[in-house]
């Protein structure tokens, strides 16, 4: 059997215990994770327009934009002119030079590839 002082026992500690402050702090962290994860979104959903909407533009407008069409194939129509990804740039160079710096309208179904839309963009830039 030991024997402690009481000297000891008057003493005050001097050490901060942070178990339970690590515990608190680690079960709100598990809270704020599962929170995150259920509040944002799934992932990128890509909702493109309807197609039916642009019958309403005038012919002054049509004059003023390249209409850029894709088809669910991934076939591309420079303003009904039928061309493919290498060529898109040759084909925008060609009609910004004949018809001077105009807006580019790109229309493209739902089911287009996203890398002939990031081509698009890249060649009308």
């Amino acid at each position: 059997m030991s024997m402690v002082s009481s000297q000891q026992d008057d003493s005050v500690m001097a050490e901060i215990n942070i178990t339970p402050f690590t515990d608190v702090l680690l079960v709100l962290l598990i809270i704020f994770m599962i929170l995150a994860a259920l509040i944002t979104p799934p992932g990128f959903q890509k909702e493109l327009p309807n197609n039916n909407n642009n019958a309403q533009t005038n012919k002054d407008d049509k004059k003023k934009t390249i209409d850029i069409e894709v088809n669910d194939k991934g076939a591309i129509f420079v303003d009904a002119q039928r061309t493919d990804q290498k060529g898109i740039y040759g084909v925008l160079a060609q009609t910004a030079a004949r018809r001077g710096r105009l807006h580019v309208s790109i229309t493209a179904d739902t089911k287009a590839p996203y890398g002939i839309i990031i081509r698009i963009l890249d060649a009308a830039k």
